[in-house]
């Protein structure tokens, strides 16, 4: 995040003795990336930001996986892995459950209507797409209010506890890096250019301090190790409360933006999915296909064309609207389609003869591409319907 964002008090030159109305020293954070040699903020705290008491392991939620193989296309139905009737018990954080993901990135589901625990991601960023509900995720920069349709995006590092007004089915893709905008989107000095779909102004961050008394916080921290993944976690407990923070300004802090905010890019004939492209980490790609209206030459084909994304597994979580290429195929809300690299996929044969004078698409997805292969976690294994690598053909040799 390269803008600049104050939040509360600071001393005016940084790296000075900053001091409370009795004279107690504030103890300055440096919160920085790639070595300090990237984005970075100044936090100011009450408490000894490094001051522990215990810790502990902390025994992370299913994270093995299964090798997509023998290869084929799948769909995964994410809307069956909660029960409706203990959904209010489940958090943010604890309840997520795997659904596909490789070294670079896992994408978990959870339906959440309890506050969660205190929790750092010290692996890396997270974005968590908020398909349904509202509330706030209160974090050391400060309150975010999250609605439908948000992307919240977290820090590596950041610690942080979700707080649902409401029931809120969230879609967490989880980095080992950093998540930003396209560099594309970006001039040399890091502002959105004009061509960029969205702009500064749609970005939200905290606006001012959450400060919270208290002695003996668990955080929850998930971290590198030798588990699963590679992933181990931790119950740090801290000798004062981390939400003790006055104060803080930089470049590096968690933020939402809402995908009605998106502006699609559009053309006389199908653009390619790079044109839906909303944020990047290593190795992976986030895109939105958003409402729009649809390529206008004469005769041109609004669905797309059958594609091969060689170096690519193709991951489109369907959250709205009525997705004109996936007719017939079992695909609905709360579905996902995975479809690998070495498969060539496409829409259903009906739809590319329907689609034709098509002038609008309501249509709402989230897409993530990724340039290593992805295997299921223990929620795409058990949310996966069988039949649908065999839909365009409508049959299964035997």
């Amino acid at each position: 995040m390269t803008y600049y964002r104050q939040v509360g008090d600071v001393p005016r030159r940084r790296h000075t003795a900053f001091r409370d109305d009795a004279g107690a020293l504030r103890y300055e954070e440096l919160m920085g990336e790639e070595g300090f040699s990237s984005d970075s903020s100044l936090l100011y705290h009450r408490g000894v930001p490094s001051a522990i008491v215990d810790s502990q392991a902390w025994d992370l939620p299913d994270l093995t996986v299964t090798a997509n193989h023998p290869l084929k296309p799948r769909h995964l139905r994410l809307h069956g892995l909660f029960d409706p009737e203990q959904t209010k018990a489940v958090d943010a954080v604890e309840g997520r459950r795997l659904v596909l993901g490789n070294g670079d990135v896992r994408i978990s589901y959870v339906v959440a209507g309890e506050v969660s625990p205190y929790y750092r991601n010290a692996v890396g960023d997270e974005c968590v797409y908020v398909e349904q509900g509202s509330g706030t995720v209160e974090t050391v920069f400060g309150v975010l209010r999250y609605r439908t349709g948000d992307y919240v995006i977290v820090p590596r590092a950041t610690t942080h506890r979700w707080v649902p007004a409401e029931e809120s089915r969230l879609y967490a893709i989880e980095a080992n890096s950093h998540i930003a905008p396209p560099k594309r989107y970006l001039s040399r000095y890091g502002q959105l250019l004009e061509h960029a779909p969205y702009c500064e102004r749609d970005l939200h961050g905290p606006t001012e301090p959450v400060l919270v008394d208290g002695a003996d916080v668990e955080v929850l921290v998930k971290h590198r190790g030798n588990g699963p993944s590679g992933l181990v976690g931790s119950r740090m407990t801290y000798a004062t409360h981390p939400f003790d923070v006055v104060g803080w300004d930089g470049c590096l802090y968690p933020y939402t933006f809402n995908v009605e905010d998106f502006m699609p890019i559009t053309g006389k004939v199908h653009q390619p999915p790079p044109v839906h492209q909303v944020f990047e980490g290593n190795n992976f790609v986030v895109c939105n296909f958003c409402p729009r209206k649809v390529d206008y030459a004469p005769g041109s084909i609004p669905v797309p064309y059958y594609h091969s994304n060689v170096d690519s597994d193709e991951v489109m979580f369907y959250v709205g609207g009525d997705y004109e290429a996936r007719k017939g195929s079992g695909i609905d809300i709360g579905s996902i389609s995975l479809h690998p690299g070495g498969y060539a996929h496409g829409p259903q044969p009906s739809a590319v003869e329907a689609s034709i004078g098509a002038e609008y698409f309501d249509e709402l997805a989230v897409m993530v591409d990724t340039f290593r292969p992805l295997e299921l976690g223990e929620a795409g294994v058990a949310a996966e319907d069988p039949a649908y690598a065999w839909t365009w053909a409508g049959r299964r040799s035997r």
